[in-house]
């Protein structure tokens, strides 16, 4: 141990000795049960070799580096429930990209198998955490390409960004917009997919941490003030099913759960209401202790049980018990209306289903060797797994289609189809006849003029539904068209329709290439490597195949030709303007204009003048107070987007390299622009008492006034002219104390 960092921090060299050796014991109490002959000895030396490698190293907290693969180590075992090997590669999962030790070295101490796993996690450490200009979208391909190949990576992956999420407060702003951004945008994601809910939960609520403070804040106070009271309640709503499942002789568990903060807010968001319109702000969770021949029977009684007591809601029953997710989660849930009125969402699981909704991916080894019951449970999962493996070996060129194909799979709940001879076939909600015909086989794809869905003719658009059974009319003549992108969601059918249309349009390609050889031939030069590409950047082509299609669709006519030099056998081009890359335009941009006058003084960091022009985003509508980054454009310059803005997730994940610091100076002469959506009774004299507090009260200027009324209700659509934040929340706030008004909210798109 005496290897270990001799710097102090806050604790001195004794204290910091004994604080690694103590998480260190912790990590082996939660390996016990696991231990088989001779893994502690291996755990031991994995820790004394990542401790030696990471001696002299710091966290940005400024306690010793050791900690991290530790802490990660814990989350792989107490939270995601892997085993010994994973937590070995835990503890080496930083030691080839930052320190001395190298991969023989691992694979010399612990076997190829593990040196693999430190690989994978190596590589997409090297591509994700890199700050060059590389879109990250290109290196999130890379580290889901990972989970075809050992999903264990991903798993340890996943820890590892767990902790550094959980630790992400001694890091720059900047360094928590884009850690969050990538987080909530494919990190979480990929934790739901992979059915590993409670981690899922925890990562969106700490990127909403970062992105929306004050609204995190504000959640997190409301759910803590009202926690005594919520207690009391599902106290009183456990009570009488308590008794009965006592009476009955069942083993159980039961409690109650807030709500992640993160799925408050979204429902907010969604349904424009306030916290305390929010009704489930819990889930109370049943977990039985079942055999695993009657785990399906107990749930269906315990179902029974609460539905004598409370009144079930049925559109918001959902079996998984018939129908598991194909990522392994089995559960039946039912919302019913509980005492005073207010709705409750009940979970009913048994031990083993609770283990995979908490576990997820992980759990399914674990189980792998399980009794004929869930075999179909196994299959479907399998069957998922390999549909994922497919969409990821599949080689795109463009990879932010890819990254939205595969996050659009990721997110959606699944249906049930059959062929005509009964196989069945998971497809997402919103699935096609087209989708389907992809998911037979391509060429079946490629082919599909049609389908019957039971028994009846469809066109290629037509959405699916759960239980339909459906067979594919193809013809030998049918050849897929751009348009088919348009009626396909999965990710498989995407690809190969664009796969098919590649090809279609190099055959046609071929015959440009004729042309531009003839012509070129006609002058007396040869279609050397050197020519095509002088031809391919003077008409801005991407590619040589993108110059012959131009050339055989009649887009370009080669009468430029006459003016090239011709040098011997060389083509060269008249000199164009130079053409500059999107970031350069966008620095050129930044540096020459000053800003206009309709603009508030924004401090931009980094930047040796503080005389940048920028725009406005119109996603968001920025305004001062808002809390902002930059964004450089390839054509408008710099932009500036609210951190909270719909396209703020995608704009930091994958373009991080092109985001600048900015923080607003006070300006009380510039207005800006902004709109607020109000809800209320329509009652006599409301827009009048509306009208009064905006510009008499507060001396705002209207640029805009709709009401539409309906039924008793009003719906105002009100644009302001507004100095900064401040003077909108003092407006949010004078509107929402009026009588009858029942919301008020900033309008995010115009």
């Amino acid at each position: 141990m005496d290897t270990v960092a001799a710097k102090t921090y806050n604790l001195d060299e004794e204290q910091e000795k004994k604080e690694i050796v103590r998480h260190y014991r912790a990590l082996l109490r939660a390996l016990k049960p696991r231990l088989k002959k001779g893994d502690r000895e291996l755990v031991r030396t994995a820790f004394e070799m990542a401790a030696d490698a990471h001696k002299e190293m710091r966290r940005k907290s400024g306690e010793p580096y050791i900690l991290h693969p530790l802490a990660v180590a814990q989350i792989c075992v107490d939270e995601i429930g892997l085993g010994v090997r994973s937590a070995i590669c835990a503890l080496l999962h930083d030691t080839v990209e930052d320190t001395e030790v190298t991969l023989e070295d691992i694979e010399r101490a612990f076997g190829p198998e593990i040196a693999h796993i430190v690989d994978g996690l190596t590589k997409i450490s090297i591509v994700v955490d890199s700050s060059t200009s590389t879109a990250q979208a290109e290196n999130f391909k890379k580290i889901l390409l990972t989970l075809a190949d050992d999903p264990r990576v991903i798993l340890i992956k996943l820890a590892d960004r767990l902790h550094n999420m959980r630790t992400l407060d001694s890091m720059s702003r900047e360094k928590q917009l884009k850690i969050a951004s990538e987080t909530v945008f494919i990190y979480s994601p990929l934790a739901h997919r992979l059915g590993m809910y409670d981690i899922k939960s925890e990562m969106e609520d700490l990127s909403m941490k970062y992105t929306e403070q004050q609204m995190y804040r504000d959640i997190a106070r409301k759910l803590k003030e009202t926690k005594r009271e919520r207690t009391r309640y599902i106290n009183e709503f456990i009570k009488p099913i308590k008794e009965v499942l006592q009476e009955e002789g069942f083993n159980f568990e039961i409690f109650g759960r807030p709500k992640s903060i993160h799925s408050i807010w979204n429902k907010i968001k969604k349904k424009g209401i306030t916290f305390e319109e929010v009704y489930d702000l819990f889930a109370i969770r049943i977990i039985m202790d079942s055999p695993v021949d009657k785990e399906k029977s107990d749930c269906w009684k315990v179902y029974s049980i609460i539905t004598d007591f409370y009144h079930p809601s049925p559109e918001r029953t959902r079996d998984w018990l018939s129908n598991p997710k194909s990522n392994g989660y089995e559960a039946l849930h039912v919302t019913v209306m509980g005492p005073s009125g207010k709705w409750v969402e009940v979970q009913i699981r048994t031990k083993r289903m609770n283990d995979y909704a908490e576990k997820g991916l992980a759990a399914h080894w674990r189980y792998k060797e399980g009794s004929n019951q869930k075999q179909d449970t196994e299959n479907k999962f399998d069957q998922w797994f390999n549909q994922i493996r497919e969409i990821l070996n599949n080689p795109d060129s463009n990879t932010l289609d890819f990254l939205a194909d595969f996050k659009s799979n990721l997110f959606t709940e699944e249906i049930y189809v059959y062929t005509p001879k009964g196989d069945l076939k998971i497809m997402p909600v919103n699935s096609t006849a087209l989708d389907f015909a992809y998911a037979i086989h391509s060429a079946v794809g490629n082919k599909c003029i049609g389908a019957k869905v039971n028994y009846k003719l469809v066109p290629l658009s037509h959405k699916l539904r759960s239980g339909d059974q459906v067979e594919i009319i193809t013809s030998n003549k049918q050849k897929p068209t751009e348009d088919w992108l348009n009626y396909v969601l999965t990710a498989k059918a995407k690809s190969k329709i664009k796969d098919a249309l590649k090809e279609e349009k190099r055959k046609v390609a071929m015959d440009g290439k004729d042309v531009l050889e003839r012509k070129l031939d006609h002058l007396k030069i040869s279609a050397s490597q050197h020519n095509i590409n002088e031809l391919v950047q003077f008409y801005k082509q991407p590619s040589p195949l993108d110059l012959y299609y131009q050339i055989a669709v009649k887009n370009i006519d080669l009468k430029e030709l006459k003016q090239f030099n011709i040098l011997g056998d060389k083509l060269e081009a008249p000199k164009p303007l130079p053409v500059k890359s999107p970031e350069h335009i966008a620095e050129d941009h930044i540096r020459h204009q000053l800003p206009s006058k309709k603009d508030a003084e924004l401090i931009i960091f980094g930047e040796s003048s503080d005389k940048i022009a920028y725009k406005l985003a119109n996603c968001c509508r920025p305004i001062p107070g808002d809390d902002v980054f930059g964004f450089i454009t390839a054509s408008e310059g710099l932009k500036i987007h609210r951190t909270n803005c719909p396209n703020a997730a995608q704009l930091l994940a994958n373009y991080g390299h092109r985001v600048v610091k900015t923080k607003w100076v006070k300006n009380r002469e510039i207005s800006f622009l902004t709109g607020l959506r109000l809800v209320g009774m329509d009652d006599v004299g409301v827009i009048h008492k509306i009208t009064n507090i905006i510009s008499g009260e507060l001396k705002i200027n209207i640029a805009g006034l709709t009401i539409e009324s309906k039924e008793g209700l009003f719906e105002g659509l009100i644009k302001v002219f507004v100095h900064d934040k401040e003077e909108l929340d003092e407006l949010f706030l004078r509107l929402g104390k009026l009588d009858g008004i029942q919301s008020v909210n900033r309008l995010e798109d115009e």
